[in-house]
């Protein structure tokens, strides 16, 4: 784990729960494999982004491995709140990843809603929906081991076709003590299909926690809709934040200050450059034409890439 903090100061880090008890609406950038990194965060944050989740890491892995904990987990005084998210099946594992973080993070998260094959398969994500009980016994577990009372537990959810399963999950949950809960509004084998809002509607009615609603959130305006009609206290987006960083600030496509942004922010992190390429590409994709994506997209190299923006658009 790399902690870049500047200074031996001893601190705490932020409780994300607080920012509940605002009136506003929570953004928040959600967990994105290889994408949701510290530098990332960190763009994101300049634009209106309240709270951060780190990339899905697997509890197992990152408790038995110390390179497994430097390669998945970097953060800072200035990636605050953030929120750690935990692929985990067991307990223990969970409350001693838990353990791990909890002087570096405000809260961990127990993802339950990954449909990814491979997840499934070995018993984390999105199958975790169907056992309620060991969902509780995980929250509680971290709850009972992490003595800073103050340090969140989230679960992120989809939903069943039977939307009363999906309460009853949700309501043993709250009984175990879980700070909130944010639910993708799709079952677990649906990708592109519509996202089923009035699912959401129903989770945050039947519960006294705040609910974070997640799925096809790509501009600010649809964010406060969907506040509207669902009642959320929070709004998680993806995708439309790798499309745009500056959603959440009312930018309808990215300025190219945030291009400008992301530049300074991954070369100073020193950022790798298939990632530091690969956001760009997202960025971009609504404000370059097709013969201009096929000139960025096969670039090579961090200089050849500088070289395109500064020729190009000045950046």
């Amino acid at each position: 784990m790399h902690l870049q903090l500047g200074d031996n100061q001893p601190w705490l880090p932020p409780n994300p729960s607080d920012l509940f008890s605002s009136t506003n609406v929570v953004k928040i950038c959600a967990p994105m494999v290889r994408y949701s990194k510290l530098a990332f965060r960190h763009l994101v944050r300049r634009y209106g982004c309240d709270l951060c989740y780190t990339p899905m890491i697997v509890a197992a892995d990152f408790i038995k491995s110390a390179k497994a904990r430097d390669s998945e987990f970097t953060t800072n005084q200035g990636d605050q709140p953030l929120v750690v998210q935990f692929a985990a099946k067991d307990a223990r594992v969970l409350a001693d990843a838990a353990l791990l973080v909890c002087p570096f993070a405000g809260g961990i998260d127990l993802n339950c809603g990954c449909p990814q094959r491979w997840v499934m398969s070995e018993g984390y994500g999105a199958c975790l929906i169907n056992q309620p009980q060991l969902v509780s016994d995980m929250v509680k577990q971290v709850r009972s081991q992490v003595e800073n009372e103050r340090f969140c537990v989230s679960i992120k959810i989809r939903i069943h076709a039977d939307i009363a399963r999906t309460v009853d999950l949700c309501q043993k949950a709250e009984a175990a003590g879980v700070s909130w809960i944010t639910v993708h509004g799709r079952l677990s084998e649906e990708r592109h299909q519509p996202v089923h809002y009035d699912a959401i509607k129903v989770i945050k009615d039947s519960v006294s926690i705040p609910v974070v609603a997640n799925g096809d959130i790509k501009s600010l305006k649809e964010a406060e809709n969907i506040h509207q009609i669902t009642g959320a206290d929070g709004v998680m987006a993806a995708r439309g934040l790798l499309a745009n960083p500056a959603m959440f600030a009312g930018y309808e496509e990215t300025p190219m200050a945030c291009i400008q942004d992301w530049v300074d922010i991954a070369l100073e992190h020193g950022t790798p450059f298939t990632c530091f390429h690969h956001h760009l590409m997202y960025m971009m994709e609504r404000i370059t034409s097709k013969q201009e994506k096929r000139v960025f997209n096969v670039l090579s190299s961090t200089s050849a890439v500088l070289d395109y923006l500064r020729d190009s658009y000045g950046v």
